[in-house]
C-alpha cells in the first residue's frame, strides 16, 4: 500500500489526483506473448508501439520500451512518441542489459514497474524495490493486436451505360 501511495501526485486540477503510471518494457519479450503480433514479422517493433500508444493514452502512462537489434541503437525518433518512448539496444548489446543499466539509474525506481518475463532483469527490478509484471501478464492488460479488416473493393461504376458500350462494341468490331 505505501508504494502505491508513493506514486500519487497530487495536481492542481479537476479530477484530482492524478497518477502516471510509469513502464519499462522489455519489447521484444512483450511482442512474444502478445496474441496478433510475431517476432517473425518485420514491423513487429512499430505495430507493438501503436498498441502502447493506445494503452499509454487509455491508462494515463508513460512508456520506455526496450527493443534488441538496433543500429546503432538509441533513442527512435521515429517510433517514440505520444507518451512512448522506444529504444533500440546496439548492435554490441542486448535489449536485456539496457534494461538493467535503467534500472539501476532510475532515481525513483519505486514509480515505475517494470515489464519482463527475463529473470535476471526482473530481478534487477526487484532489488530497486520496483513492481514487476511478466510479460504474459502485461500482454492480456495490453489486449490482443488489432487486426485490420481486409474489405472487398468496391464496384466501380464504368461511367457508361448500356447503350454505350454496345455503341463501342460495334465501333470496335468495324475496325478489324
Amino acid at each position: 500500500m505505501t508504494r502505491i501511495l508513493k506514486s500519487i501526485r497530487v495536481y492542481p486540477c479537476n479530477p484530482c489526483p492524478i497518477t502516471m503510471q510509469k513502464l519499462l518494457i522489455d519489447g521484444h519479450n512483450l511482442i512474444g506473448q502478445t496474441p496478433g503480433l510475431s517476432l517473425a514479422d518485420p514491423n513487429d517493433e512499430q505495430k507493438l508501439v501503436v498498441m502502447l500508444r493506445q494503452y499509454a493514452a487509455r491508462k494515463n502512462a508513460r512508456i520506455v520500451v526496450v527493443f534488441d537489434s538496433g543500429n546503432p541503437g538509441g533513442k527512435s525518433k521515429e517510433l517514440s512518441g505520444g507518451h512512448v518512448t522506444a529504444i533500440f539496444a546496439g548492435s554490441h548489446t542486448i535489449a536485456d542489459r539496457v534494461l538493467m543499466e535503467r534500472i539501476r539509474e532510475l532515481k525513483q525506481p519505486g514509480d515505475w514497474v517494470v515489464v519482463s518475463s527475463d529473470r535476471e532483469v526482473q530481478q534487477a527490478a526487484q532489488q530497486r524495490k520496483m513492481n514487476v509484471w511478466s510479460s504474459t501478464e502485461f500482454a492480456k492488460k495490453l489486449g490482443a493486436a488489432p487486426q485490420r479488416a481486409i474489405e472487398p473493393p468496391e464496384a466501380k461504376d464504368s461511367g457508361l451505360t448500356k447503350a454505350e458500350v454496345d455503341e463501342w462494341l460495334q465501333v470496335f468490331k468495324r475496325r478489324k
